[in-house]
């Protein structure tokens, strides 16, 4: 099993620390541990087809796509690994208060004895580097909850590769191993030679036709059953030799394989080069010597068609500058008619004005109301005036009988 730094999600939480470039890539290196460890606690089985989620990728928390989708996925799946803890917290909802489920999950997170120092809107968005981290956090809490330890790393026996090396050096037999066994049979051979120290006072007294054998070596081995043992092990005495990459002598020999391979497609291919260069110089100067004729044919034609040329550039640049004077006073035309029909609109305005006669008619009404209203006041003068003489000749009886009381008789 894998060995994995459980802590790389409190470090992350613990600060932000500056440094070579490579750093701002470890929150993908963070993500997959992540899911490494969502594997181990069987995230597949129990929260991907329990709550009928996407199962997310390696890297989905690392870069933002989709932030609806990312935060409801991140508080969902924190608050399964607050469960998996041991502690209680309620699935989250897509239309839940987003601050009030953060401050709920940073509660899990501190209870768990991390120390946080960012601002909660930072796991807002679902992703990035502190969502990754609290999300590791609870991870390894979860892991803790469950009893799970991490073991070394034990790779399993390869038998088969084992079988194969065998196979192999029991077929074909490397260069070096031939250089040791053939120098471990000199040194035997070495050995047996030499004369050792306490064999010199025996080596007088040794009869020297005392070492020969008394009788002819004869071969008793058949040459048939010879010969067929020698095909039996004949494909098993193959020597592979393994020139390394940067061995000279085989460079060289690889060098002058392919110089070899080029002459010999040289030699087939520069005819052909020859008959296709020869072929192309032909239909050039054929080419060349067509279009010498064609102009010397065309002089006449083309000249004409340069003077036509140069007559319609002539008239196109004159239309031009007529077109410019005919657009000019186009525009004064249009002018013009703007302050005829402006001119013709208060005419109209007037002239209809002159021969209505609704403004005569309203002044004879006026002129007959007035006339009534003089009428009607010198009626009221004349009754005024009339009771005004009538009072002075009440008060004139009443003073001259007043008189004549007073007068003696």
């Amino acid at each position: 099993m894998r060995k994995e730094d459980s802590s790389s999600g409190d470090g992350l939480i613990a600060a932000e620390v500056e440094g070579s470039p490579g750093l701002a890539y470890s929150i993908f290196s963070s993500n997959e541990e992540l899911m490494d460890k969502l594997k181990i606690l069987n995230f597949e089985t129990e929260f991907i087809r329990d709550l009928k989620m996407k199962s997310p990728s390696r890297h989905y928390f690392a870069v933002q796509t989709n932030p609806g989708e990312q935060f409801f996925l991140f508080t969902s799946l924190a608050a399964w690994l607050v469960r998996k803890t041991g502690d209680s917290f309620e699935q989250p909802q897509e239309f839940d208060d987003p601050n009030s489920t953060i401050a709920g999950l940073l509660d899990s997170v501190r209870k768990t004895g991390t120390a946080l120092n960012f601002p909660p809107s930072k796991l807002k968005q679902g992703c990035g580097e502190h969502a990754v981290s609290v999300l590791n956090c609870l991870a390894d809490a979860a892991l803790k909850a469950t009893h799970f330890v991490w073991q070394k790393p034990e790779p399993p026996p390869d038998l088969a590769q084992d079988e194969d090396d065998a196979a192999d050096d029991e077929a074909e037999l490397i260069l070096e191993k031939v250089e040791e066994e053939m120098a471990a049979e000199f040194s035997e051979e070495e050995e047996e030679v030499l004369l050792r120290v306490e064999d010199l006072g025996h080596f007088g007294s040794q009869d020297a036709e005392g070492r020969k054998p008394d009788d002819v070596l004869v071969s008793t081995t058949d040459g048939e059953e010879w010969r067929l043992e020698l095909e039996r092990v004949l494909p098993q005495l193959k020597v592979t030799v393994t020139a390394g990459a940067r061995d000279w002598r085989a460079r060289l020999e690889q060098m002058q394989q392919h110089r070899a391979s080029i002459e010999d497609s040289l030699a087939a291919t520069q005819g052909q080069l020859d008959r296709l260069h020869a072929d192309i110089t032909h239909t050039l100067d054929k080419v060349g010597s067509r279009e010498k004729y064609l102009n010397s044919r065309l002089e006449t034609q083309l000249a004409q068609y340069r003077t036509l040329q140069d007559e319609l550039a002539r008239l196109t640049e004159q239309y031009r500058d007529v077109s410019g004077g005919v657009t000019e006073r186009s525009r004064t035309l249009a002018q013009v008619s703007e302050e005829l029909e402006a001119v013709k609109r208060d005419m109209e305005e007037r002239g209809s004005s002159m021969n209505d006669r609704t403004p005569l008619v309203n002044i004879k009404k006026a002129v007959s109301g007035i006339r009534l209203e003089i009428t009607s006041m010198n009626v009221h003068v004349g009754v005024l005036e009339h009771s005004l003489l009538q009072s002075k000749l009440r008060d004139k009886s009443l003073l001259q009988q007043d008189l004549n009381t007073s007068m003696p008789a």
